[in-house]
């Protein structure tokens, strides 16, 4: 299948409900139990109430979750899901999302799961464009396993394994996202249900895969990690992205980000440098260079400034329909009684006798 002809949304072939849904219909009878305060909670609200917007069937949305606090969220949601194995979920997910075309395929992990042990089969996912959503609950620390630093702990992070401080330099989410040339790439938080119901939306909506950083706080091994970014001081710290708008924040939206005499990403007051000078968005750039470079603004120490948004949203050719397509391709031209043995023979082959 040509990119001409690939379909526009991610939910192409979803069957949609014919009766309105609530978000009844998508909690489930289990217990909810995560510790008091956790941001997880607020994130299985906003996905919930999310999803009879969308219209997507119960039956039609499989939630695949690997290890670790988050991957308790398919027991909460009223669909088919997956508690699968560490790291894993992705690649469980692209076999899902290859075989049935119909789901709404979600991948739910962690900062753990993710980018540690299953850091490999998130970049192939991200590389090949696989038609699933992932959604990376960010909280820079290991919470199911009480409290060892985590790939996106920042550098001198004290913690049980860690007694003296961790000396590892973390993980960028984001950039490694685009690095792995992620077609969608966003980051929201917990606490601001708006933005992260949007930004959800966008998520889901796109054909191929799409990677959401979600920071979440912990509030048992690492409460206020994201407190810079949340209440008074957020408008001060985070960096909001809009497709095609440029690139402001502050409370008057005095601050803008400049590119400096050096070509880096820098930023300015709008009063000194004027608005022409401040850098326009564009989400739907193929060069993900200017993503990169706003990713790399997020400070990985204590985060007192972070991109919020969509970073890259392009379109190419999903991983699953691509292959998809080759067998149909297969089925149409490879015909007859021997037509297994010939493909598994293939063109290239040695008689030994």
């Amino acid at each position: 299948m040509t990119a001409q002809t690939q379909p526009t949304s991610g939910l192409a072939g979803v069957p949609l409900s014919l009766e309105p849904l609530t978000r009844k219909d998508f909690t489930s009878d289990q217990e909810v139990r995560w510790c008091p305060g956790c941001g997880d909670y607020a994130i299985l609200a906003a996905f919930q109430g999310l999803m009879p917007e969308l219209g997507i069937q119960r039956e039609n949305t499989v939630i695949i979750s690997g290890i670790g606090c988050a991957s308790r969220f398919p027991y909460y949601v009223d669909s088919y899901g997956m508690h699968s194995i560490h790291g894993r979920a992705p690649s469980i997910a692209t076999g899902v999302a290859i075989t049935r075309p119909d789901l709404a395929v979600w991948v739910v992990t962690g900062d753990g799961d993710a980018l540690s042990i299953g850091g490999n089969h998130l970049i192939h996912a991200l590389r090949r464009n696989v038609n699933i959503t992932i959604l990376l609950f960010n909280n820079r620390i290991y919470g199911l396993t009480k409290g060892q630093y985590s790939p996106t702990s920042e550098l001198g992070k004290v913690t049980k394994s860690t007694p003296f401080g961790s000396v590892d330099v973390p993980f960028n989410p984001i950039s490694l996202a685009l690095g792995a040339e992620a077609s969608f790439v966003a980051r929201s938080v917990d606490s601001d249900r708006h933005h992260l119901s949007g930004v959800l939306r966008a998520a889901i909506e796109h054909r191929g895969a799409a990677l959401v950083e979600i920071y979440q706080n912990c509030p048992i091994f690492n409460d206020g990690a994201f407190d810079n970014l949340k209440g008074p001081e957020a408008a001060q710290s985070l960096i909001p992205l809009e497709h095609g708008q440029p690139v402001l924040f502050g409370v008057d939206q005095e601050f803008g980000i400049v590119r400096g005499a050096d070509g880096e990403l820098t930023t300015a007051k709008v009063a000194d440098v004027g608005l022409d000078a401040v850098v326009v968005h564009d989400a739907h750039r193929p060069d993900p260079s200017l993503a990169f470079q706003l990713s790399r603004l997020t400070d990985t120490g204590v985060l007192r400034q972070s991109p919020v948004g969509i970073f890259r949203d392009v379109e190419r050719p999903s991983y699953d329909d691509e292959a998809r397509q080759q067998v149909e391709t297969a089925r149409a031209t490879v015909t007859g009684p021997d037509a297994l043995q010939r493909l598994v023979t293939g063109h290239d082959t040695w008689t030994v006798r």
